[in-house]
């Protein structure tokens, strides 16, 4: 019974978080269409919603700086790995390949988790992980709908691959034990140091950065360019980051990553409410299979999760 409380509680955070996180996309493209490019946006992104949570975090560790020390490797890992590089690569990847198959390939994350544990501790997962793996994953080919017949660049494949390992290692990572550093002050920490770390790729000219300060569209009206800005950086990015490394440390880096795939079904969502994008009834039935997806890896008890998050990767690797 005390593990299921912690694990409930840990599943209603990580819906939070999906819910949260899926916002970016609706409130960010009016942003990117007006002549923002993708690093500006995520480093003010990562920025605002790191200043936003640094009170917080302050305030939750009391002045216990010897936890920020020993926990520099797991800050310094979400900042580079989790914050900034996988939203890069993924953006990347996205201006070579269709969104829709930048997101399916990200979101094989879960899939590459299970398959992480499986090599490592060489026993094979229940069944009830791999049939759950193997719904889920249908029900987001079904959500996402990547068009067909479209020639592929194999870069733009190559950097989605790559974002996929960087969602996964953020899982990883977020799952790590805290040792005294609160989740609050490692998701501050983490989008502060990231947004610098995007700030200085920038500045080396690599990836191109333009901003406007014009009006966009949004809730059908014509709205100044700080606000969809801020509701990103509050709700898609300090909320969201937060409540993600909560439930992570509360359900382990497998189950949350599987929760994680909400966040697609919440950002079509909001695209259908507020940029009139479609969703379909085979949307709808991919959402419902991403659901039950969750619930049958969820269905695998406390022993195998408690053996798989006690050491999912070799700890060098949660420190890329």
């Amino acid at each position: 019974m005390t593990h299921r409380h912690p694990a409930t509680l840990g599943l209603l955070i990580a819906v939070l978080a999906a819910a949260t996180f899926g916002m970016s996309g609706a409130f960010i493209k009016p942003l990117l269409e007006s002549g923002w490019s993708p690093v500006a946006a995520v480093t003010a992104r990562a920025l605002i919603g790191g200043l936003v949570l640094l009170p917080v975090a302050l305030l939750s560790l009391r002045g216990r700086w010897a936890a920020v020390w020993r926990g520099r490797w797991r800050l310094l890992g979400m900042a580079l790995v989790g914050v900034a590089g996988t939203q890069v690569l993924y953006f990347g990847a996205i201006q070579r390949i269709p969104v829709s198959t930048g997101i399916l390939v990200e979101y094989l994350a879960p899939v590459l988790l299970v398959g992480l544990v499986w090599a490592r501790t060489r026993r094979v997962p229940r069944a009830v992980v791999l049939v759950g793996s193997v719904v889920a994953m249908v029900g987001l080919v079904m959500v996402v709908a990547p068009g067909s017949g479209v020639a592929l660049d194999p870069l733009g494949l190559l950097l989605a691959v790559l974002a996929m390992t960087g969602c996964a290692a953020f899982y990883v990572i977020a799952a790590r034990p805290s040792d005294g550093l609160p989740p609050v002050a490692l998701a501050s920490g983490g989008l502060l140091v990231g947004a610098l770390a995007l700030a200085a790729v920038a500045a080396t000219g690599l990836l191109p950065v333009t901003v406007s300060f014009s009006d966009v569209p949004l809730f059908g009206q014509s709205v100044s360019w700080w606000v969809p800005l801020a509701i990103v950086g509050v709700f898609a990015t300090a909320i969201a980051y937060a409540a993600s490394i909560t439930a992570t440390e509360l359900l382990g880096s497998r189950l949350a990553s599987f929760t994680g795939l909400l966040e697609v079904v919440a950002a079509t969502v909001y695209a259908w409410l507020l940029l009139g994008e479609r969703l379909g009834p085979l949307q709808l039935l991919g959402g419902v299979l991403i659901v039950g997806g969750i619930a049958l890896v969820r269905a695998e008890r406390p022993e195998a999760e408690a053996l798989e998050d006690a050491d999912p990767v070799a700890p060098a690797r949660a420190k890329v």
